[in-house]
């Protein structure tokens, strides 16, 4: 029998939620600011967000490194910081990243229950090159211990690409309450929905992750035979900027407000303006500095730092973050965060 968690999981997660996928608050000497990730979380908390994943790929899967030792800590704290400064009367998606072979990922299953999240990104990047049938043994252990969000993540920054019988066998698994689809590609992303639609369950909520398309993904109807479905809501590392923004996109979309076209057009900024902040002309490698980016401008950060100090932004990635932040000003909250950044800060 599903427990609780689960149902109520699903109940929220398929009203369409704006879900961020949260950065890690570094100084610039890389130590990690316990001030600014909490400001960071009450920006996010009072612009709407409907959940946030914590320890996904936004974070950095270095947080999980022996010399870092952050994964533990960060997923603690964040999680009772939501708990003190969210409205406790309306339901939140508390999501937290899982990695690692099936070992390590109970584990950190484990750790994340105990601290009141209620579902688990799973991530497979550990499992580059293994076979469908060790995926899935592997998902379904990890299912045992926290309900799972299925997680298609690209092959550009750690991912790895799944057929469609690797999804048909997915969602036999009970505990799967929803799934990320962020291959940034179509056909991979027909293939999540299509064994979804073929599998018989309306359990399963679909969100996107594909930042290259957001508004498309969720506003099409995908039909299989008698079955249509949609892409409910979004779980995006786009998302982690300009939260207010694409709060108000998602509830238009929600009440069926706007004109075709104009969503058409507004799709295009938003893909432009995730590709300079994604670093999409260099295969996504300054994709976690260019979100710091945008969050330092803000005040949101103190810095841009990764983990790792080489990571950093391309070369002209910064000149094409000035552009689209110049030419997208609807798509960022500045006037929101400039009228609250002080009192997130405080402790």
């Amino acid at each position: 029998m599903e427990n609780i968690e689960a149902i109520n999981l699903r109940k929220h997660l398929v009203k369409g939620q704006v879900i961020p996928a949260v950065p890690l608050a570094l100084e610039k000497d890389g130590t990690w600011s316990q001030k600014y990730q909490r400001a960071l979380l009450r920006y996010y908390l009072e612009s709407g967000a409907g959940g946030l994943a914590i320890g996904a790929h936004t974070m950095q899967f270095e947080i999980r490194d022996p010399k870092h030792k952050l994964f533990e800590p960060v997923l603690e704290f964040c999680s009772a910081e939501i708990d003190r400064h969210r409205d406790s009367r309306n339901t939140f998606a508390k999501i937290a990243g899982i990695c690692g072979k099936t070992r390590d990922a109970k584990k950190e299953a484990n750790f994340a229950m105990k601290h009141g999240y209620n579902a688990g990104l799973l991530s497979l990047a550990a499992f580059e090159g293994a076979s469908d049938k060790v995926m899935l043994t592997h998902c379904q252990k990890v299912s045992e211990v926290i309900p799972l969000i299925g997680f298609y993540l690209q092959p550009a920054i750690g991912g790895r690409k799944y057929s469609y019988a690797f999804w048909k066998e997915f969602v036999k698994i009970e505990n799967v309450v929803a799934i990320k689809i962020a291959p940034f590609n179509r056909y991979g992303t027909l293939d999540v929905v299509r064994a979804v639609a073929e599998s018989g369950r309306d359990d399963i909520i679909l969100y996107t992750g594909n930042d290259d398309n957001i508004i498309h993904d969720l506003l099409t109807p995908f039909q299989f035979g008698e079955t249509t479905l949609r892409i409910m809501g979004g779980l995006l590392g786009q998302w982690a900027i300009g939260t207010k923004s694409a709060q108000e996109t998602m509830r238009k979309i929600r009440t069926g407000g706007g004109a075709t076209g104009e969503w058409a057009r507004q799709n295009a900024e938003l893909t432009d303006f995730n590709s300079a902040i994604f670093d999409a002309a260099n295969d996504f490698k300054g994709c976690i500095p260019g979100i710091n980016e945008m969050l330092h401008r803000e005040g949101l950060l103190p810095s841009t730092r990764c983990l790792n100090p080489k990571e950093v932004l391309s070369p002209g990635q910064k000149e094409e973050i000035d552009r689209v932040s110049r030419a997208y000003r609807v798509l960022q909250d500045t006037p929101f965060i400039e009228h609250n950044l002080e009192r997130w800060l405080e402790d």
